[in-house]
């Protein structure tokens, strides 16, 4: 009964900060996908952890275990934010170029997230989802949360790290990395419908007889999709480099909230 005191307080630490990152982790936080699972799931995890690394740990078990439930609940949740934060670069490329083709006004429903989003960049999403398991992303998600406590153990200093500001500046630098990384992937269409608009343009003054708001819309809307089609093979070195941006983004908040282990 000692020991299971002993070891209550620590594993339910270890629950909190890995049930809190499948809340908000990509792919793991879909509605699809049944509560059951990932309590279960995050279950398993957290006795995995608590056998490699919680065994040899110590909590007190008093008033202050209240503010370590949140703490641990704070790392879960901003390691999964961090990396939900980057995936949804896809779904910002895609409401760019929705506004360029014409699509803007067609949005539709993401049984995902519950929330109204991009013709464009769903299609890009549950793509991009297709190529995450196949390059083994669900891994790397796994790895973070699992070596996260090597980074960041239990008696670590996150009050510490969002009074000194250096948690809300790199939350702010992943931010603009996402909002970079979109208008990357949206740049050719971007570029190339605006050619099409300055071209629409000139045929406008030369030949004022074409209605030029009627032939406007379905001119972009073939140029879109013919380059999306071209575009597609590309979008696996894309994706590629999102995901190890995803991966770098983490550690690097691991190390603003922990430090390297040695």
């Amino acid at each position: 009964m000692t020991t299971l005191m002993q070891a209550f307080p620590v594993f339910m630490l270890i629950f909190c900060r890995v049930t809190s990152f499948f809340v908000v982790a990509p792919l793991i936080s879909s509605r699809n996908v049944p509560n059951n699972f990932k309590i279960g799931l995050a279950s398993f995890v957290a006795i995995l952890i608590y056998l490699s690394y919680g065994t040899n740990q110590s909590v007190a078990f008093d008033g202050g275990y209240i503010l370590l439930i949140v703490r641990e609940v704070l790392i879960g949740l901003m390691l999964g934010y961090i990396a939900y934060l980057i995936i949804t670069a896809i779904q910002t490329a895609g409401a760019i170029m929705d506004i360029q083709i014409g699509f803007g006004m067609a949005t539709v429903f993401d049984p995902t997230t519950g929330a109204v989003t991009p013709l464009t960049g769903n299609f890009k999403y549950m793509i991009a989802m297709l190529l995450f398991l196949a390059m083994n992303g669900h891994h790397r998600l796994l790895d973070a949360i699992v070596y996260s406590y090597n980074w960041v153990p239990l008696d670590n200093e996150l009050f510490a790290r969002i009074y000194d500001g250096s948690v809300s500046e790199f939350v702010l630098k992943s931010l603009a990395a996402s909002f970079l990384v979109a208008f990357q992937m949206a740049a050719p269409i971007m570029v190339s419908l605006f050619l099409t608009d300055v071209g629409l343009g000139f045929l406008a003054k030369t030949a004022p007889q074409f209605n030029i708001f009627v032939i406007g819309i379905p001119i972009k809307i073939i140029v879109g999709l013919i380059l999306l089609l071209m575009l597609m093979p590309s979008l696996t070195y894309i994706f590629d480099h999102l995901f190890s941006l995803m991966a770098e983004s983490m550690q690097g908040l691991l190390g603003t909230i922990g430090s390297r282990p040695k």
